[in-house]
């Protein structure tokens, strides 16, 4: 009996004297095991159990106790304010110490010490305060991305000189890129609601290793919020966001809510926006009075007619630019056991039509081209069911198992002034994905990571005309049909793409890390073409089959605390898709036609980086420089069509002899090189900084090639800096924005990507677009901000854009950046 009055009492004192501490996932909310804390001086110390439990008695009351685990940033926090969270620590991906950011873009958490390649990552927090329109926006932020707009719709990011399908989209581990993804300009990039997103992860040059093909420029990872399990039980929790904004009379309303429990959560939310016309800024200190004014538009919609274009009351106002979007994000989270967690993600984006200003603006004898012009609604559903395992096995840690159905509509309907014809092509592609993709830790700092990809997209490009019937100016019904090219094999198309790849991280000493692997690609076009009424296809049944083995190799060293020292050797590939060997379209009084025999692009690229720390780690100076070869290069040349020396398209007679027939070829070797110099961390207290500089160039390497000369895509100097004031519930700061002037001999003249007709006109005589246009002006613009939180709850922010009112338009942008605006959101939570 006293034996056990004795145990009774021991566990007692135990009891109310250990101090056991809980350590959860801030994304998940699930309990971290084998988290290692410690004191500054590592006398003391403790590992958290398999239940995030740890006992934290023989700590003293005022020591700062360090939290380290391999997949989170290390935290630090006083014993006593531990007390105060009731002995709750949340681990995150982030944190103020700059090289410990944890970031996911590798399919495994890696922090960024480790990691060769340039990297850049947008959170939650820097996305409520950046407070972008769209997520292309919110690229446009990122050091080293430049964006490009033909309508104020879209948003096409430039990464190190190259974009659309050179450049990866990836949501929630799903590749975004399809079989359609065009050579030139992409709106893609804002079907993803910045709204929704928890953080954005990218990183630049070759990624092949880990994406696959179109990977070249880079690769954006758009993650999105993901509720987390409760241990309290249960708990409902929501949000509002209401922003206004003036120069387009925005109104976005975004509504969500987090149901958590303690074996599953959901979370729901809902955005809308209304975008009005977007009025461009008034001072042209560039000195080019009526560049990008619009004194005539046309009013003409899919029900009123009206055959002249009408007189602008305003031509700063650039009409035909407004749309609205709709983004629907439901994901579920739960872990089925210790183990294993089970996610789906349903995600639903839509948008009105979309006019394509650059279109609508387009003269043909000194009057409006196209009385219609735009894009119909823009619809993307993705349904994926997660599956991540941790096994703790030998031959796996941990894995992901990410399957996936994607449906892309697109449409694009156009009619000219003077001609009741109205033209539909519309595009409809399935996806249908797996990936997985597992890591291995070998030793304490030895991991190996492997998976595998399948993609298959099913593409249904289907075309067609109706001529309007028409009383007054309304549309009241359709007098007949016409046969109107599809933009793609009308027959239908498929592309299928399977991989395997091996990925090996290793600390050869404490001061440097070797990071190294490679991958098999294997891909399948088919294409078929069935009516041949405006160009005969020699070849009309089509299959391409490529293979592709890339490599990386990359070196971290870290010759002291605050230096870090970066180089990377990697490959990379492009495997042609449906639009680059089947698009047939006009654009700028040339037509693309088909090339069945095109072949892959390669690129080998060479980067060196160096990280200067300050401030405990908690500021840093870098500098990122890279050259990369093209082999293979596509690009878009002149082109006799398998002897036709005329095509008849939509109305319109392209010749060959005058190199209005272009088409899609592999042209020798070109090059670009560059670098991105850049700065962020905290200066002071209270006060935060962050700047950068991008420099490209790109030339092709041969001068007897058709293609010789500048590469497209190729952004002017650019840069962004940024100071920010914090202090308890205020925040405040100002942005500059610059760009450097590019000459019109810089542009590439002859793809038309780089849109020369879209800049100021200097001899209107010319001939040829070399003397005819300028090329992109200088431009500079200044920014505030400023934030409040009311209270815990309620937080107003308000911004004002372009300060000085300046007009500009963005290198090879069909639309003019928007002048002085002033935009005001308030957001709660409950």
């Amino acid at each position: 009996m006293k034996q056990k009055i004795t145990i009774f009492f021991l566990l007692l004192v135990t009891s109310i004297f250990s101090q056991n501490l809980t350590i959860i996932d801030a994304e998940t909310g699930k309990p971290v095991d084998a988290v290692a804390v410690f004191n500054k001086e590592r006398t003391t110390s403790a590992v958290s159990d398999d239940v995030g439990k740890v006992d934290i008695s023989d700590f003293q009351k005022n020591e700062i106790l360090i939290f380290s685990h391999v997949s989170y940033a290390e935290y630090q926090e006083k014993k006593s304010v531990l007390k105060k969270n009731n002995y709750r620590v949340f681990l995150s991906k982030n944190s103020e110490q700059l090289d410990e950011v944890v970031v996911s873009v590798f399919k495994n958490k890696e922090k960024t010490n480790r990691i060769a390649e340039q990297i850049a990552i947008v959170s939650s927090e820097e996305i409520e305060k950046l407070s972008p329109q769209t997520s292309a926006d919110l690229l446009a932020s990122v050091p080293g991305i430049k964006i490009q707009k033909s309508q104020f719709g879209g948003g096409s990011p430039v990464m190190r000189g190259m974009e659309s399908n050179r450049v990866l989209l990836v949501v929630d581990g799903v590749r975004m890129n399809n079989a359609i993804y065009r050579k030139g300009h992409l709106q893609n990039s804002i079907t993803v609601a910045p709204n929704l997103l928890d953080r954005t992860e990218i990183v630049f040059g070759p990624s092949s290793v880990i994406y696959g093909s179109d990977a070249l420029g880079g690769v954006i990872h758009y993650y999105t919020k993901t509720p987390k399990i409760s241990e309290k039980g249960s708990e409902v929790k929501g949000g509002t966001f209401l922003r206004y904004s003036s120069a387009n009379k925005e109104v976005t309303n975004v509504v969500s809510a987090e149901l958590q429990f303690k074996k599953w959560a959901s979370f729901t939310s809902v955005s809308h926006s209304n975008f009005g016309d977007l009025k461009m800024g008034k001072n042209r200190s560039h000195g080019f009075d009526d560049w990008g004014k619009v004194p005539f538009y046309s009013n003409n919609t899919s029900t009123y007619y009206n055959d002249t274009p009408v007189a602008n009351s305003d031509e700063n106002l650039q009409r035909n630019t407004g749309y609205s979007q709709t983004d629907v994000l439901q994901k579920f989270y739960v872990p089925f056991s210790k183990n294993t967690d089970f996610k789906l993600n349903l995600q639903y984006s839509t948008s009105s039509n979309i006019p394509r200003f650059d279109k609508l603006t387009e003269l043909k004898k000194g009057s409006l081209k196209f009385a219609e012009w735009y894009y119909g609604p823009q619809d993307r559903l993705l349904i994926s069911p997660q599956l991540i395992i941790n096994p703790k096995k030998k031959w796996m840690d941990n894995g992901t198992i990410t399957l996936a159905y994607q449906n892309i509509k697109e449409s694009r309907i156009q009619r000219k002034f003077g001609s009741l014809d109205r033209s539909y092509r519309k595009e409809n592609v399935d996806v249908f994905s797996l990936n997985g993709d597992f890591a291995v830790l070998l030793a304490k700092n030895r991991n190996l990571g492997y998976g595998f990809e399948v993609a298959y997209n099913d593409v249904a490009s289907n075309s067609y005309g109706k001529t309007l019937r028409v009383d007054g100016n309304k549309i009241i019904d359709f007098d007949g049909d016409f046969v109107v090219q599809s933009r793609y094999p009308d027959g239908g198309s498929s592309y299928l793409s399977s991989a395997f790849y091996v990925d090996y991280r290793q600390d050869i000493t404490s001061k440097s890390t070797l990071n190294t692997g490679i991958r098999g690609t294997h891909t399948v076009l088919k294409a078929k073409w069935i009516d041949e009424t405006f160009i005969e296809i020699p070849q009309n049944d089509i299959r391409l089959d490529n293979q592709s083995i890339t490599a990386t190799i990359g070196y971290v060293y870290k010759p002291t605390k605050n230096w870090q020292l970066n180089g990377v050797v990697s490959s990379g590939f492009r495997s042609p898709n449906i639009d680059d060997v089947g698009k047939i379209r006009e654009k700028s009084g040339k037509l693309t036609v088909p090339n069945t025999e095109l072949g892959p692009e390669y690129a080998y690229n060479f980067e060196v980086g160096l990280q200067k720390y300050f401030n405990n780690r908690k500021f840093r100076v870098g500098l990122n420089a890279y050259y990369t070869i093209i082999d293979r290069n596509i690009t878009r040349v002149p082109y006799s069509y398998f002897g036709q020396s005329t095509v008849f398209y939509d109305g319109d007679e392209y010749n060959t002899a005058d190199g209005e027939i272009l088409t899609n070829l592999n042209m020798g070797r070109a090059y670009i090189t560059g670098f991105t110099a850049s700065y962020e961390g905290k200066l002071f207290k209270h006060w935060k900084t962050s700047g950068s500089i991008t420099y490209t160039k790109g030339h092709t390497y041969r001068d007897d090639l058709p293609s010789s000369g500048p590469l497209s895509s190729i952004p002017p100097l650019f840069g962004r800096f940024d100071l920010n004031y914090v202090h308890k519930k205020f925040e405040g700061g100002a942005n500059l924005v610059f760009n450097a002037k590019k000459d019109i001999s810089d542009y590439n003249l002859i793809e038309g990507i780089d849109n020369p007709q879209q800049t100021p006109i200097v001899n209107p005589d010319a001939t040829e677009d070399i003397d005819k246009y300028y090329g992109t002006p200088s431009w500079m613009t200044v920014g505030l901000y400023g934030k409040y939180q009311l209270n815990k709850n309620i937080a107003i922010q308000a911004q004002l854009f372009n300060l000085l009112d300046e007009h500009y338009k963005e290198f090879a942008s069909g639309v003019s950046a928007a002048g002085r605006n002033i935009s005001v959101s308030l957001q709660t939570n409950f």
